[in-house]
């Protein structure tokens, strides 16, 4: 019998790395982990799109052995995945499971304290033959007013400088039934807002019957569920972007007018050595006639710096792509190699050269920030509260209160001023 019963053992400890669909699996296995009855046990979720993540990774590794001598841990997702020999050769490290294997029940319930010891160290398979991505029923995850769901995984795509598609094998689609039926059942619980999640999220569909588009998804839940007040798409490659899509940024006020770019660099010919699918001028095109179509759209982007080969030329082309394309929320990321990518074997660019081109990046992204918010002001706007001072707008700026409103609500409020990084309002009656 598991000490559990007897309140003697403690509940398994999760550490997240990296990208938002990470958070929403690691959700998920806080209750496949729950009802197998799994206890004494940290559980670390892994990241792989940088060396700088897997050397984050070791370390969380190191720290919660330090402190949880005798807790048994156990390490996934992504970088378990690409490297499992790595972490099997940390001494810190019980068990390391794949990508697949840490969305089973089968598995949690071989990692209870009677079973752990006799379970393989070892349980990574080959995540290219996985063919489904069953949508995974949790209650919800995030705030209490926005809840994410997983609607793609995998990506078929193979860009130089990433890994991921090794992490996570070829894309494979939600049925749009069962993503329906779940966002009912979060609307149901009071969720105000969805957004729809993905590794390559505009190739939902590819593998589908009839071969359906992001754009017919979209359309379907908001027909479906009309109760939903916000639908909201996570990052996206402009280049995919199907007419359906278009016309819900034209036609349907409850799909959020922010986007997040795929877009990496601003340069034709690293695009090209990227082997991404757009040139510069796709972008600027996409982001124009979005805008055309929606005039409050507002996009975010990933931008790589210090791509192998980049000049100083070539990423003045990217630094000239924020203004070109109006872009407003970046990520940025200075280039890590990756082994066994192609761009791994390209000539590098010198480190500090990386660095200064990436606060360059988040420079030039901050003024557009301060642009965004100041153009916000004597506006109304509705806010998504997500704690009792602070929500969000459509066009997802963080806005604060000087009193509380309800959380999970939506309130109409006056933008009133600014900070660099946020918007001031007073609620309206």
């Amino acid at each position: 019998m598991s000490l559990m019963v007897f309140g003697m053992a403690k509940p398994p400890v999760f550490s997240n790395h990296g990208c938002r669909l990470n958070a929403y699996e690691t959700k998920a296995m806080q209750d496949l982990a729950a009802q197998a009855g799994v206890a004494d046990a940290i559980i670390i979720n892994t990241c792989a799109v940088t060396a700088e993540a897997v050397r984050k990774a070791k370390q969380d590794i190191r720290k919660h052995r330090r402190a949880n001598p005798h807790a048994k841990i156990i390490v996934t997702g992504c970088a378990a995945q690409t490297e499992p020999d790595t972490f099997t050769k940390m001494d810190d490290v019980d068990v390391v499971l794949g990508n697949t294997e840490k969305m089973q029940i089968e598995t949690w319930q071989g990692l209870t304290p009677d079973l752990i010891g006799q379970t393989e160290p070892v349980q990574v398979n080959d995540i290219m033959s996985v063919t489904e991505t069953a949508g995974h029923l949790i209650d919800g995850f995030g705030s209490r007013s926005r809840a994410y769901v997983q609607v793609q995984n995998g990506c078929d795509h193979r860009c130089t400088f990433c890994i991921i598609p090794y992490g996570r094998g070829n894309s494979r689609s939600v049925p749009a039934g069962v993503v329906v039926d779940q966002i009912k059942r979060l609307v149901d619980k009071g969720y105000h807002e969805v957004v729809l999640t993905g590794v390559d999220l505009t190739s939902w569909g590819d593998d589908l019957p009839g071969v359906p588009k992001l754009g017919d998804l979209v359309m379907r839940i908001l027909k479906l569920v009309p109760d939903l007040p916000r639908l909201r798409i996570s990052s996206i490659d402009s280049i995919e972007v199907d007419e359906n899509l278009m016309c819900a940024i034209a036609t349907e006020p409850r799909l959020m007018p922010h986007l997040h770019l795929s877009l990496q660099a601003g340069d034709d010919l690293i695009l090209k050595r990227m082997k991404r699918r757009h040139l510069r001028d796709d972008a600027i095109q996409f982001t124009k006639d979005a805008r055309k179509l929606r005039p409050e759209m507002t996009f975010g982007a990933d931008l790589i710096a210090g791509f192998p080969t980049e000049t100083d030329a070539m990423f003045a082309n990217s630094l000239a792509l924020i203004k070109d394309c109006d872009l407003t929320w970046l990520h940025v990321f200075p280039y890590s190699a990756r082994q066994g990518t192609p761009a791994a074997k390209m000539p590098a660019v010198n480190g500090t050269v990386i660095k200064s081109r990436a606060a360059q990046l988040r420079a030039k992204g901050d003024e557009q920030v301060k642009t965004h918010l100041r153009q916000q002001i004597g506006q109304t706007q509705r806010i998504l509260m997500e704690s009792p001072r602070m929500g969000r707008t459509e066009q997802f700026a963080e806005v604060c209160f000087e009193s509380d409103q309800p959380v999970g609500q939506i309130v109409r409020a006056e933008i009133t001023g600014q900070s660099d990084t946020q918007l001031y309002a007073h609620p309206m009656m």
